[in-house]
């Protein structure tokens, strides 16, 4: 497993990150969670990212992974769900660090990430504040903020946050454009890419009712990829290394149900980066087709 650091802030991550959502889900049978969870820390992946919303997730790598907290760096996301208190507040904040150190069993949390807080609030500061607090508390490491857009360019011009969790993918490659990922390097932020696999848009037959999914849709359908690049097929490996070695990007965060799927993409990844001439076909299929597209909240 491909390790790097993320940005300057001293952590050292896998390439694959294993995005928890899907493993969080009520209808996964516990001990099949618990399993999963051990199969991508024993395959080498070293970054779990997870979320408030993300339903039993934060409560499973507590209950699974407790006594392995040393192998692996932690990442959630939160600003929202906390009882009695009102989302994106300062006191929602603290409260939403409290409750995820106790539910995932650690006294640290690596990387904390305000999820797709909007822009209005960010500028307001509170949240930030509070964020910051608590990591000089030595309750959360990294200050991190996940979204999209003009959110995202403040949260990388603001000089508060470490890292930042973005999309970038075959079919959503706005943040090449917006020079996104350069200003975050040269600020020596972190970078970890959520969608690397485009929600797998190319496997639909017909547009998906989901509002991000039947973006990915439209622009797949759009930009002709199955004429531009034909005999490609894999488009899950395509899409992934796409992502995964644009510069400045740490680590790119996938969610299965499957050990196999991880390994599949680890697998992926070890072929290294695009020719050169691939990548130049897949950003002009972009920019000939989605000219100013932005990322898909």
């Amino acid at each position: 497993m491909i390790t790097q650091e993320l940005g300057r802030t001293g952590l050292r991550i896998s390439q694959l990150g294993f995005g928890v959502m899907q493993a969080g889900d009520p209808g996964i049978d516990e001990a099949a969670a618990g399993r999963l969870l051990h199969e991508a820390l024993d395959m080498g992946i070293t970054l779990l990212d997870t979320a408030r919303s993300y339903q039993l997730s934060e409560e499973r790598i507590g209950r699974h992974l407790r006594q392995r907290r040393g192998e692996f760096v932690l990442s959630t996301k939160l600003g929202y769900g906390v009882d009695g208190v009102a989302d994106w507040t300062a006191e929602c904040i603290v409260q939403g660090v409290e409750r995820a150190l106790r539910v995932m069993h650690t006294d640290v949390i690596d990387i904390v990430h305000l999820h797709s807080c909007p822009l209005e609030t960010l500028q307001r500061g509170e949240v930030v504040e509070a964020l910051a607090r608590c990591r000089e508390q030595g309750k959360l490491r990294v200050a991190a903020y996940s979204g999209e857009n003009e959110a995202l360019d403040f949260a990388i011009a603001c000089g508060q946050f470490q890292s930042v969790q973005t999309s970038l993918n075959l079919v959503d490659q706005g943040n090449l454009d917006f020079d996104r990922l350069r200003r975050a390097q040269e600020a020596g932020m972190g970078v970890l890419v959520k969608r690397p696999l485009a929600s797998l848009a190319w496997r639909h037959a017909q547009r998906p009712d989901d509002f991000a999914l039947g973006l990915y849709w439209d622009r797949w359908q759009a930009m002709g990829l199955e004429r531009a690049l034909p005999g490609s097929g894999a488009w899950t490996d395509l899409s992934l290394r796409f992502a995964a070695f644009q510069s400045g990007v740490s680590a790119c965060l996938v969610g299965s149900t499957r050990a196999q799927a991880l390994r599949d993409n680890a697998g992926a990844l070890a072929l290294g980066p695009l020719p050169e001439a691939t990548l130049r076909t897949l950003r002009r299929a972009w920019q000939e087709n989605c000219p100013g597209a932005e990322g898909v909240i």
